[in-house]
């Protein structure tokens, strides 16, 4: 970055990738250009940015190794300039009563001397809200949602305030609906509040945008901002008003990618379920059978000879995806954890031999996949553009030859997603 360009203004900590796309996304929308990077990266990447997004692979690894990683996120961060922190984690709260959303709280707050922060996972346009601190997936509370029955990060409990003070000896607050329906200044107040009875986390309410942006703006001042992607809906305008953003028509703009084109899934949740589902009605499928995996079978050299039947005529859809009753019955015979390295492993190195065959646009299902697959890649930093589904940008490679990817939470995108979303790799707008 030249000494003329300005030093970008909020650094950003995502605890997984398809999370740092999706909270990238929102920054883009509110005008502030926008790369993601795949880890730490060495330096800064050579282009004018607002906001950085370090990607990490945090979210159910051990709360030690979290915080150290997310630490060491923080203080690139802090070299690279950026004023203000924001902690970004899924929009069903992911995480388990052993961490690491607490954790690693505690740690940025400790790290930026702060003494107080938000916890704000609501994404009204995505159907998650927050009503008295219960969590909402739809009309569903969080542990009815099938949540309850995710593999890593089963979600059992719909109380925030009781989830994240579990993770934590801070003591944990709320910030209610009534509250923020007021206005920002009424909750600049509960914060004052808050603070002066020992609270150093609240979880905030919100049922639509408009508390999203109250609660924004309420956030300016915070050094750190912990949430899911919809809490950055306000953040933009805190720094326009500030004089220090300043328009950015072009914040969503990409280079065109061409090349063959392909889907890999790995989420077994009910919306990739239901997407794959859709895919296999119209076009070319393959899935991957984690079972014949454990046995040593040749599943990714079949993966491949698949796809070179079909790739060059139409994209095809390499699958892991499964039911939850699926997913169980595999975890019991292999365990939770060699089940999903397998797959993602297997995903990984089929991404890397449909790179060889010449696919250039890859849609990517589900966080862990994901990442994975940027790792196989070697991708090492994202410039993030339009959006295609709430949550999920169109992204591309900051690379001579780029490469143009769609990364997809699992829960996230309607049922025709992998279509749109290659319309959008390919230059098109909905």
């Amino acid at each position: 970055m030249s000494q003329a360009q300005a030093k970008p203004l909020l650094g950003c900590i995502a605890d997984d990738f398809t999370g740092a796309t999706d909270l990238a996304n929102m920054l883009v929308r509110g005008g502030m250009r926008t790369v993601q990077t795949i880890g730490i990266p060495e330096q800064m990447p050579a282009v004018e940015v607002d906001a950085l997004v370090i990607a990490l692979k945090s979210r159910t690894i051990p709360a030690a190794e979290a915080v150290e990683q997310s630490l060491a996120a923080l203080r690139w961060l802090q070299q690279q300039g950026c004023t203000q922190f924001f902690f970004k984690y899924c929009s069903t709260f992911d995480s388990t009563d052993a961490g690491n959303i607490g954790q690693v709280t505690d740690a940025l707050l400790k790290e930026l001397g702060a003494d107080f922060t938000i916890a704000c996972p609501a994404f009204p346009e995505n159907g998650r809200t927050i009503y008295r601190g219960y969590l909402f997936v739809a009309d569903a509370l969080l542990n009815e949602s099938g949540m309850e029955n995710h593999p890593l990060t089963p979600m059992t409990d719909a109380n925030l305030v009781r989830v994240l003070q579990r993770q934590t000896e801070s003591k944990v607050g709320l910030v209610r609906y009534d509250t923020v329906a007021k206005d920002a200044a009424a909750v600049t107040e509960r914060f004052t509040a808050l603070r002066t009875d020992g609270v150093k986390m609240a979880i905030a309410d919100a049922v639509s945008d408009r508390d999203l942006y109250v609660l924004g703006e309420a956030c300016a001042e915070l050094k750190l901002v912990t949430g899911g992607s919809g809490i950055a809906l306000g953040l933009p305008e805190n720094f326009r008003r500030a004089g220090l953003l300043h328009a950015a028509g072009e914040a969503a703009q990409l280079p065109k990618v061409d090349g063959l084109s392909v889907v890999l899934a790995g989420s077994a949740s009910k919306a990739t379920n239901a997407q794959v589902a859709e895919w296999k009605s119209k076009h070319p499928a393959y899935r991957i059978d984690p079972l014949a995996l454990a046995r040593g079978e040749a599943v990714v050299a079949q993966a491949l000879a698949f796809a070179d039947e079909h790739i060059k005529k139409e994209p095809v859809l390499i699958y892991a995806t499964a039911t939850p009753d699926e997913v169980k019955s595999v975890q019991k015979e292999l365990g939770v954890a060699k089940a999903g390295h397998l797959v993602e492993q297997a995903l990984a190195d089929v991404a890397k031999g449909l790179r060889e065959r010449g696919v250039r646009q890859f849609v990517v299902a589900g966080g862990e996949t994901s990442g994975a697959v940027v790792q196989a890649l070697d991708v090492r930093a994202l410039r993030i553009g339009p959006q295609i589904d709430p949550g999920v940008p169109a992204t591309a490679t900051l690379d001579d030859q780029p490469l143009a990817l769609a990364l997809k939470s699992g829960n996230f995108g309607s049922v025709d997603f992998f279509e749109k979303a290659l319309r959008f790799l390919g230059g098109a707008k909905e």
